[in-house]
């Protein structure tokens, strides 16, 4: 079966809301693929304010969390997967769930065999047409 951790975080987000609360994530900063300002993380951490007041464009899909929000007036896109979060709850009583953590996903050890076609390339091969 898939993960219910998408599925429990709208829930929750919903139910947060729905009360009149402020939702908070807590979020593994250091899980591969968390995109927030590095000013934002306190010991491998964030916590991240996501009522739909203070975000834009708020997702909370199967796999990712994403919304743009402002760190220090300057509006930024977050990016979180779903194994990253660690908690949903509201600010003003803590109500809400935590969820074990998940083992981090792992890189692919280099030379593992992938052919070059596989391989990212670097540059543009275009070309000015006359």
């Amino acid at each position: 079966m898939t993960s219910n951790r998408p599925y429990l975080v709208r829930a929750i987000h919903e139910w947060i809301s729905d009360n009149g609360l402020t939702p908070y994530l807590l979020v593994d900063a250091a899980w591969p693929g968390v995109s927030v300002p590095p000013q934002a993380a306190k010991d491998g951490r964030v916590v991240l304010n996501i009522a739909l007041r203070a975000v834009a464009g708020l997702e909370l899909g199967k796999e990712w969390i994403y919304f743009s929000a402002r760190f220090g007036g300057v509006s930024q896109r977050v990016e979180v997967p779903l194994g990253a979060v660690l908690a949903i709850y509201a600010q003003e009583n803590g109500q809400g769930m935590m969820f074990p953590a998940e083992d981090a996903p792992q890189a692919p050890p280099p030379g593992n065999g992938s052919s070059d076609a596989e391989a990212p390339k670097k540059g543009g091969h275009l070309r000015v047409v006359k």
